[in-house]
């Protein structure tokens, strides 16, 4: 039990990514608290051992606000809620960015803004996790362009937050996965005119030939939520398949 005694926040947590990570947090010891935008998703918790499911919308400082100060103690926040638009900087519209950046990266800034005042009053530390993705500033993908935008800021912010706090014990870092296989990425999937072509070609810019499964993703979310990763802060992981070789 690795994060027996440790309180963890999780945003998105419904499916794909989010989900998978909360369970396997959980399953580790820790008291969970999985949200996500869409209740229904959310009854598959019924009856899950050391969770607490609740609806929350990220795009609502005030509900994130009243979330965190429900919770008794808070030792790790996941911020794992975001959205991947489509297209080039030519393509892109105002709109589409103004959403990208409210939910790929304010609704993280309002979460840490709300969680890092509990984790600081307790005076043992915390593990800040947030979503970033291997498209951004560690690599350039095409069709990408507001989504990679988004994505490095992440990391910015990430990296902002982890040289503000590093003396205090709270340790901050982004997650950065390649293609995987979630609801997500089969919504988008099945927009295509041909979706049997669109799968192939997530799977072709795969070097592993393969597109990741969410439970393949965890295990980097609980290492970095546990006392294993108590001198990693500021660190961008990428878990992509080879895309970065």
């Amino acid at each position: 039990m690795r994060l027996k005694n440790k309180t963890a926040l999780v945003t998105a947590a419904g499916q794909g990514m989010g989900r998978a990570c909360a369970l396997a947090l959980a399953a580790e010891g820790a008291q969970v608290w999985a949200t996500d935008v869409k209740a229904s998703l959310l009854a598959g918790y019924e009856g899950v051992a050391n969770v607490r499911a609740l609806p929350l919308d990220v795009l609502d400082k005030d509900a994130i606000q009243r979330v965190v100060a429900q919770m008794p103690a808070i030792d790790v926040l996941f911020n794992c809620a975001g959205y991947v638009h489509g297209g080039t900087v030519l393509q892109a519209t105002d709109d589409e960015l103004n959403f990208a950046f409210n939910l790929n990266v304010r609704a993280q800034f309002w979460a840490i803004q709300a969680v890092l005042p509990k984790m600081l009053a307790q005076g043992r530390g915390g593990s800040i996790i947030n979503m970033a993705s291997v498209c951004g500033s560690i690599k350039g993908l095409p069709n990408r362009f507001v989504y990679g935008t988004t994505k490095a800021a992440v990391i910015g912010l990430t990296k902002s937050v982890a040289a503000d706090y590093v003396a205090d014990g709270i340790r901050c870092n982004a997650l950065c996965p390649g293609t995987v296989d979630t609801p997500s990425l089969q919504d988008r999937i099945n927009a295509n005119a041909d979706p049997e072509a669109a799968r192939k070609a997530f799977v072709a810019r795969q070097p592993m030939g393969r597109i990741a499964q969410a439970e393949e993703i965890a295990p980097l979310v609980v290492f970095l939520a546990s006392d294993e990763a108590t001198f990693v802060t500021g660190q961008a992981y990428a878990i992509d398949g080879g895309m970065t070789i």
